[in-house]
């Protein structure tokens, strides 16, 4: 989801209970064009920073209705990057019209995966209005499985892994045209959109102005500062062209869901299918492991049981590569990685008061000091130029301080 500068709009911002108000509404009217006639029953709202999502029930069945705002993310829609609120109502109107809205190509996605098998993913039940609607998937999180049994984290990442072996082959990416991406969910492209210039350095300033106190405030921009400077540097050459794969592109341990135990195999939802290198989905999921560490507090002990089944797993993926090919593909997690924390702490520090973030959020901008510490840390290491099996155990440790 785009991201753009923090206090830009030169005129008001939309206000939030129009914006959601709308949203539901729409919803409403969706859920009425696909299943005319049933009942239509809105339930819980479930807080996000990216789209609007809410639980419904239609006819007595149980769905998710996403709803999307100009392919941008709620929170620049309330800063007023898409203007005041009566620009962004005559923008999706449009928007919902044009073949490649977001949501649209989310649910090619959808039926592109549901054709090739594996992965598994969610089901998609109807789409109208701009309005996506999704059929829960019952069953424990990945995130629930690793807090409940931190030893099995290597086994379970393998599990997920196993299941992504077809899309990741080579001749997978023919069944995905360019213009059927959704590049939004590109970690290294939204990283450089958000910092990128002038934008960039005073969207950093602004961080945190309604979620920290003012001294947290200082020393966040400060870290992310260096951060983002040094990732600068070494992203044209960590992520230079090469053999891309059909990546999943948004893996979160809170999507995963095994409907049939830990034993059985995973289901993935919210895809952003995308050309890229091999290393992105997991680098984008071992972050997101991470900040679940930062948030959860799991514990000494399971933290380090967790930290050390992300090890296991990464000397897994490396084990049938040559030396040289291992070390390129651990560099290159290792920054998308960084990107990907950045990205989404950001967004989250970013977001208006009035936007409720989802469960994770609050307790990540409540450590945002400790992240960027763990960010800042990370990064000074892959830019000293030190072994990058080294450059590795540094930030494995790093991850097992942020979880204390």
């Amino acid at each position: 989801m785009s991201t753009a500068a923090i206090g830009t709009s030169p005129g008001p911002v939309p206000d939030a209970s129009e914006v959601f108000a709308y949203a539901r509404d729409e919803i409403g009217s969706a859920a009425a064009e696909l299943w005319p006639g049933a009942s239509v029953e809105m339930s819980a709202h479930i807080p996000s920073v990216t789209g609007y999502v809410h639980r419904i029930r239609v006819g007595g069945r149980e769905l998710y209705a996403k709803h999307s705002f100009l392919g941008m993310s709620l929170v620049s829609i309330l800063r007023g990057v898409a203007g005041d609120w009566d620009e962004v109502q005559r923008a999706q109107a449009g928007y919902v019209q044009r073949p490649d809205a977001l949501l649209v190509r989310e649910a090619a996605q959808l039926r592109l995966l549901a054709g090739l098998g594996r992965p598994r993913v969610c089901e998609a039940a109807g789409l109208a209005r701009g309005v996506l609607f999704t059929v829960p998937v019952p069953g424990p999180t990945l995130a629930a499985l690793l807090l409940r049994d931190p030893a099995s984290t290597a086994w379970l990442f393998e599990s997920v892994f196993a299941d992504l072996h077809q899309l990741h082959r080579s001749r997978t990416t023919q069944r995905l045209t360019p213009a059927g991406a959704i590049s939004e969910r590109s970690v290294a492209a939204t990283f450089q959109r958000k910092f990128n210039g002038i934008s960039g350095q005073t969207y950093l300033s602004r961080l945190g102005a309604e979620r920290c106190a003012e001294a947290d405030r200082a020393e966040v921009a400060a870290l992310l500062r260096a951060v983002v400077a040094r990732l600068h540097r070494m992203r044209p050459t960590a992520l230079a062209p090469g053999q891309a794969v059909l990546t999943y592109g948004d893996l979160k341990p809170e999507h995963l869901v095994f409907p049939d135990g830990p034993g059985g195999r995973p289901v993935l939802i919210d895809p952003g299918l995308l050309k890229a290198r091999s290393s992105v989905d997991a680098a984008k999921l071992i972050s997101r492991t991470v900040l679940l560490l930062a948030s959860a507090r799991p514990g000494a002990a399971a933290a380090e049981q967790i930290v050390q089944g992300l090890g296991a797993f990464a000397e897994q993926r490396m084990r049938p590569m040559a030396p040289k090919a291992a070390r390129s593909w651990l560099r290159e997690l290792l920054i998308v990685w960084l990107m990907d924390t950045v990205n989404i702490l950001t967004t989250f520090l970013s977001a208006p008061a009035v936007l409720p973030l989802p469960p994770r959020g609050r307790p990540l901008v409540e450590r945002a000091v400790a992240v960027c510490t763990m960010a800042d840390r990370i990064s000074t290491a892959l830019g000293g130029g030190l072994d990058v099996h080294r450059m590795w155990d540094t930030a494995l440790a790093q991850a097992k301080a942020v979880a204390g």
